[in-house]
């Protein structure tokens, strides 16, 4: 396997739950009710810094330079992300209420491979799913601050690709044979499906069905 046949496997395996992430759904479950641009906003600052704090936690104690290194990348990143993002915000501070289910599984991983995988991989393919919708949203408003939104998510969108081909080329150098591949494949795999399972469980508690298409 390489880099690029487990993102396929990935897009294959999981398209369930990213299906589920790219949808109108998702608005409704990040918003907790019908999608407003304020809420939305707020879940997107929220989930930047979530990735922002593992991303920090890692670099702490991680032993790999070249892998440390991509990780102080993405902090670096990811703290730019929540600005951008909190500035469309007024007076937007971090929640700090709990990881959340995806960022609590991956602050327990200590293998470089699964870091990479499952934070540089899988945590990608979520969010170039989330932010497309997020894109789409906002160019459905007609306005001036709609437009520079759905610009903002498109740079952090494009952003979030490079972080992706980063980890599925650190993948390439790191994994030394089909042991080290089906760990990536399990932790990024499992990464996408906790992201939807999560959004599905905040749809079924507004009374939506995520199985539904609307």
């Amino acid at each position: 396997m390489d880099g690029e046949t487990l993102r396929t496997r990935l897009e294959a395996d999981e398209s369930a739950s990213l299906s589920l992430l790219g949808s109108p759904r998702f608005l409704r479950a990040a918003a907790g009710g019908d999608p407003a641009p304020e809420p939305l906003l707020d879940a997107a600052a929220e989930s930047e810094h979530a990735a922002r704090e593992t991303f920090r936690a890692w670099v702490a104690d991680e032993s790999d330079a070249a892998a440390r290194a991509a990780f102080e990348s993405v902090v670096d990143q990811e703290h730019d992300h929540r600005e951008r993002v909190a500035a469309e915000l007024d007076g937007w501070t971090p929640d700090d209420g709990g990881a959340g289910p995806m960022h609590a599984y991956f602050r327990g991983r200590d293998a470089t491979v699964q870091r990479i995988a499952g934070g540089m991989v899988g945590r990608p393919l979520v969010t170039l799913r989330t932010h497309g919708r997020l894109i789409a949203f906002f160019e459905n408003r007609d306005c001036d601050v709609a437009a520079r939104r759905a610009d903002l998510f498109r740079d952090l969108r494009a952003e979030t690709a490079a972080v992706l081909d980063e980890g599925l080329a650190l993948l390439d150098e790191r994994c030394a044979g089909d042991e080290d591949w089906e760990a990536a494949r399990m932790v990024a795999g499992y990464t996408i499906r906790v992201a939807g399972d999560d959004t599905a469980d905040a749809l079924r508690s507004l009374g939506i069905d995520p199985d539904v298409e609307e």
